[in-house]
């Protein structure tokens, strides 16, 4: 499975922005679907997971209410709606595929990752 991530950009805060991650492969609705982030000078964390039927989704507690994943497995993409955005949010984004299909909240359980997609939160 390849992974390419798009749509960020620079935002005010209090902003929106839309990531997707467009995946190649006929397999891709038997993938669990994660976004990390990554801010300078951290360590990559966790953003939210989405199980392969997208019955199932699974937050951070920093982006909770805030961001939603969503993924259209007919269109290979899975999407990172990103509201209310905050200055704490600006890091690259990357999106992940898992085997397990029910999605989990930690790096080694994603066997694909993308690029990443650099969001920046400024006014």
């Amino acid at each position: 499975v390849q992974l390419q991530a798009s749509g960020g950009g620079l935002v005010s805060p209090g902003g929106s922005l839309r990531l997707s991650c467009a995946a190649s492969g006929r397999t891709f609705s038997s993938y669990a679907m994660g976004w990390f982030r990554q801010a300078p000078g951290k360590e990559r964390e966790f953003v939210a997971t989405i199980s392969w039927s997208g019955s199932s989704t699974y937050y951070a507690d920093s982006v909770k209410g805030r961001f939603t994943i969503l993924r259209d497995n007919a269109k290979n993409t899975v999407y990172l709606q990103m509201n209310t955005l905050k200055p704490e949010d600006t890091a690259v984004y990357y999106c992940a595929a898992s085997h397990n299909p029910h999605g989990l909240d930690y790096q080694m359980a994603y066997d694909y990752w993308g690029q990443g997609t650099l969001v920046t939160v400024s006014s």
